[in-house]
């Protein structure tokens, strides 16, 4: 009974924990080794089988038939072996190893109160086991929780039984979590632990915003339209570059949706954040071009080798263009995977003048310098930016005190440029000031 009694209760115990039969049995078995090894400090000659449907549990033991014990644990004396197996009395001899069933009785109705221990943590190991090789599959996928707890650098989630780790920096920052709030989050990666699976989910991923699209378009998931790259300032803006794999599709218009359903379900979902998509070209110029929206260039010089590109506004545009804190730059840069630099069209043409200014004509650069330099082909200030140092030895023969001192010249002439030209347009801005206080007093 006692075989049956023990088998009921961590049955029930299992079920409540959804453990599965295999895995009670197994855990049974290395709970009953463990008994035996706190009770007789090994357990290394002993095996155990459980059969759950039958509701027994067998332990053995395997001895060496000994004249003189020596070890108990391991040894047994012919006549004790007779003892306990009469039938097989003829056949044994000092030497033999001898099997003996271990009756669980022995140890009494305390076993359970000795095993609850281990049989808790052996649940505890296999239900986090469960948890990770379930996650560990689904990285990728959008999950929705609950809030349970809320720490200063982490938010906490709960889905059944598993808990979920929204760290800071996966967290949208304007946002703000409140315990039972729910959250829907993109599952990004798990670890196990000591304490545990570490499930880290996060919200500011760009994969998050794309597979929020994949739910909302529908063209997306069938794979009619790809979103080729993202970009995005978590809360603030995101700018995504969509293809259609049919003519007939408009990429952008599927994504907007009809009077808009579709980019707005996305946009409350990431706290109103402003999301601008824009159609995939093979054309860099075009595809930097719809990049920078809202902001229109006047002109672009594209390096397609470095993937560098200088875009050219209106002096009126360019602070548009740059955006807040060089958002709107920053993240056409990151979505093309050009590094785009803007200037005013004014400034675009100050730059220009001053590189292609003589060497000669700069305050400080001697006759001679700047003859040596000529004859090495270096001549104007662009030259000189175009050359590294290194080289800059080997073709002029200067030493790298001369080279230093040179571009500290050059240097120096650039930022008086353009400190001149700033006080150009702070002169003509006061200049406007005063000329509108007249004409309001007249």
């Amino acid at each position: 009974m006692v075989n049956r009694e023990l088998i009921e209760v961590f049955s029930e115990i299992a079920r409540e924990k959804n453990v599965e039969r295999s895995e009670l049995a197994t855990i049974l078995e290395e709970l009953f080794l463990y008994i035996i090894e706190r009770e007789y400090g090994d357990s290394s000659n002993c095996s155990c089988i459980v059969n759950l449907d039958k509701g027994e549990i067998e332990i053995y033991a395997e001895k060496t038939i000994v004249e003189e014990i020596d070890d108990y644990k391991v040894e047994i004396t012919l006549d004790e072996a007779i003892a306990k197996e009469p039938e097989a009395a003829e056949g044994l001899v000092v030497g033999d190893v001898f099997v003996e069933v271990i009756d669980l009785r022995v140890f009494g109705r305390r076993i359970i109160n000795t095993a609850k221990h281990f049989f808790s943590q052996k649940l505890r190991d296999v239900e986090r086991n469960y948890i990770y090789d379930d996650y560990a599959n689904r990285i990728g996928e959008i999950v929705i929780g609950i809030v349970h707890q809320v720490q200063r650098d982490n938010v906490f989630v709960n889905i059944d039984q598993a808990e979920l780790r929204l760290p800071r920096n996966e967290q949208i920052f304007s946002e703000r979590y409140r315990r039972g709030d729910t959250v829907r989050s993109i599952i990004k990666s798990v670890e196990i632990t000591s304490k545990g699976p570490d499930i880290v989910v996060s919200r500011s991923d760009n994969h998050f915003l794309n597979k929020l699209f994949e739910m909302e378009v529908p063209e997306i998931e069938d794979g009619i339209i790809d979103i080729t790259s993202i970009a995005r300032q978590p809360g603030e803006r995101a700018k995504i570059i969509v293809k259609s794999n049919d003519r007939r599709i408009d990429p952008v218009g599927a994504c907007v949706g009809m009077r808009g359903s579709r980019i707005q379900a996305v946009v409350r979902e990431l706290n109103n954040e402003k999301i601008d998509i824009v159609n995939f070209s093979e054309q860099p110029e075009i595809l930097i071009t719809r990049a920078l929206s809202p902001a229109k260039p006047v002109n672009l010089y594209i390096d397609e080798e470095k993937q560098y590109c200088i875009a050219i506004f209106d002096d009126e545009s360019l602070d548009f263009a740059i955006g807040r804190n060089g958002m709107n730059i920053n993240l056409a840069s990151k979505v093309t995977g050009y590094n785009i630099d803007a200037y005013g069209a004014s400034q675009y043409k100050r730059i220009q003048d001053d590189q292609n200014t003589q060497l000669a004509d700069i305050d400080g650069v001697s006759a001679k310098i700047s003859e040596s330099l000529s004859n090495s082909k270096i001549v104007t200030v662009n030259d000189l930016m175009e050359i590294d140092e290194e080289s800059l030895v080997e073709v002029s023969g200067f030493s790298s005190a001369d080279i230093e001192n040179i571009y500290s010249l050059v240097q120096a002439f650039i930022e008086r440029e353009i400190i001149e030209e700033d006080d150009i347009d702070d002169s003509n801005e006061n200049l406007n000031i005063e000329e509108s206080k007249d004409e309001e007093e007249e």
